[in-house]
This record gives C-alpha cells, structure tokens and sequence, in this order.
C-alpha cells in the first residue's frame, strides 16, 4: 500500500484565523485525515516543524528575521507549498506598519523597550522570500477554498484561484446591491470573491478582505465612494485596510492620500 501524502500547516506572523478554516470542517476535517497524513499542524496537535511533506501551507506574513529563516526552511522541505489568506498573499494587516513615517521609528512610539524588539523592515507576502506554488487569499480563507485545495492536489491539480468579483457572486447569491440600493460604500466592485459575498448579503458593504480582483477598476470605484461623500481620506482609508500591501489597493490608496494632502 502506498504511504499516504505527508501534510503541513505552518503559522508565522497572524491571528491564526486561516488555520481555524481547517479545524471548523469539523467531520471533513477528519475524512481529510483519511487522505493524507498531517505531521505538522501545532493548532490540530501535530507538532514537527522540520519534517519534509508533499504539500504545506503557510498562514502568516514574514515580518522578523526568524520569520525569513524559518520559511526557506519550511520551502525547502516542501514539495508543494500554498500561501493561506491575506497575510501570507499579500503582509495582511502587519504590513500597515510598512506606511510608517520615519521607517522603524514606530517601534519606539509602542514598545518602551524596542531593544527587545527584533523585525524586519516591512512585513510582507510569503511570496517575497520564497516560491510559491499557490495562493488562497482570504481574511480569513474558507475551509472550502484550503480542503479543495488539498483534493486537487492528490489529482495532480491546480488549485482554481477565484479571480470574479464579489459584485458577479452577488448576483448569483441575488443580493441586492448595497452599493446601489442603500449608498454603502462597498469595495465589492474591485475585490475578489470566495467568500460567497457574505457582508452584502447580510446588508452591509464589502470590506476587500479576500484583495483586488483581476482588472480591479480602483479610479473608477474611487470616485463613486467620492461621490457618495467619503473624503479623500476617508476613501484612502478603504483601499488601505486588510490587503493594504496588494499593488491594486496600495496604488489607489496612495493616490487618495495625495489627494486628501493636495486638499489639506
């Protein structure tokens, strides 16, 4: 009988969110188990963080010198490895840190003693430092998104990476456009979905937490959140949030700030 695929779920800098999508399948969790064997997953029981696997995934942004060792190490053990949710895509929410003024000069403001404190200096996407075979974007991902994943790759398959745009699974899930109907200033337009449109179903606007969908349309959604009444400021704001780091997001919120400077 053949040995089953060896599994792997590393943690670096996060809230441990993307691993829960695995724990919260619950039954699907465990018929996973069945398919393959799970040697490292701290969160699950399964500790050995330098064992060699098939297939890994990785939670967390790369945001300290362990964090840029540890990762090759963890590269150089997989044979596959997928990037899990916004910060490993994309710096997720550490890599507003990145936008400091006067570069490490925020460690002082919070720690009063930064000599203890040791990070690189951006936080940033696994990508950044490593190859990477796939990427699940996501804040958090869906234990959809990771458990297809996993079947596709005992096929030998791709996983399918979601590229639509919130505002076309709307349509499918037949929301009612919050942007239009209500004046929400919802990011839905340029993000990508995954998520089932969750929030604009619930009557609330999309916060961009799965990042930039293909051909995001920023300048154009920049100016209907302007016309809405949002400041400059306010739509810089928007775009610089959870996936802040994403080149899409980063640009249009790097002109909105301009913007709202140029009005100061």
């Amino acid at each position: 009988m053949d040995a089953k695929p060896r599994l792997a779920v590393h943690k670096f800098s996060s809230c441990d969110g993307c691993q829960l999508a695995f724990l919260n399948q619950g039954a699907e969790l465990l018929q996973l188990a069945t398919l393959v064997e799970i040697v490292h997953f701290a969160q699950a029981g399964f500790v050995a963080p330098d064992a060699t696997v098939d297939m890994a995934f990785v939670e967390g942004s790369i945001s300290t010198p362990e964090d840029e060792k540890r990762i090759r190490l963890v590269r150089k053990n997989s044979r596959y490895l997928v990037a899990i949710g916004a910060c490993a895509t994309a710096g997720g929410l550490q890599a507003l840190r990145n936008r400091a003024p006067g570069g490490a000069g925020w460690i002082a403001e919070i720690y009063p003693q930064p000599g203890h404190i040791h990070a690189l200096p951006a936080s940033t996407a696994v990508s950044a430092h490593v190859p990477v075979d796939a990427e699940l974007w996501g804040c958090p991902v869906n234990g959809r998104q990771v458990l297809d994943a996993v079947r596709g790759r005992l096929f030998g398959v791709t996983p399918v990476v979601e590229t639509d745009k919130v505002c076309l699974e709307c349509k499918r899930q037949q929301g009612v456009c919050v942007l239009v109907a209500h004046g929400a200033p919802c990011m839905g337009p340029v993000t990508r979905t995954g998520c089932g449109a969750l929030c604009p179903r619930l009557h609330r606007d999309c916060y961009a937490c799965y990042g930039p969908a293909e051909n995001a349309n920023t300048q154009a959604l920049g100016r209907r959140l302007a016309d809405l009444g949002l400041s400059p400021a306010a739509i810089a704001r928007r775009f610089l949030s959870i996936n802040n780091a994403a080149t899409a997001f980063r640009d249009a919120g790097d002109r909105w700030q301009e913007e709202d400077h140029g009005d100061a």
